[in-house]
């Protein structure tokens, strides 16, 4: 026996979509002033936990975004909502912790080396 829902959930797919969307933009806005001010203010070495308090409500409404866009993609190709939310949840949150830690690790390392040691064209 198939699954077929009544009523799609097409409306939380646009919605989770323009959440992430936008909180992306959020972020990147973010990252930018955070190198901006390390570029000007090069002697001072900044903590650690100053960029993660600023970047973290962004980088939540992303996660927030694509997890709501997941689980409703998911049920709308016919997985059962309990099911599309047991997969697309832990699904999306693992992969957004990962994102957050590799992020987390590229900016101490920017702030440690300095942002030339990032510049990954002049390597080839």
């Amino acid at each position: 026996m198939y699954y077929f829902p009544q009523q799609p959930p097409y409306f939380l797919l646009i919605l989770g979509l323009f959440i992430a969307v936008t909180s992306g933009f959020s972020l990147s806005g973010t990252l930018k002033i955070i190198v901006r001010k390390w570029a000007k203010d090069s002697a001072v070495k900044p903590e650690s936990s100053s960029f993660t308090r600023q970047l973290l409500v962004p980088f939540l409404g992303i996660t927030l975004g694509v997890s709501l866009f997941l689980y409703s993609g998911l049920a709308i190709f016919g997985f059962p909502p309990f099911l599309a939310l047991a997969i697309g949840l832990p699904l999306s949150l693992l992969t957004c912790l990962l994102v957050w830690l590799q992020l987390g690790s590229m900016l101490d390392f920017a702030k440690d080396k300095g942002m030339q040691s990032l510049d990954l064209d002049s390597l080839s």
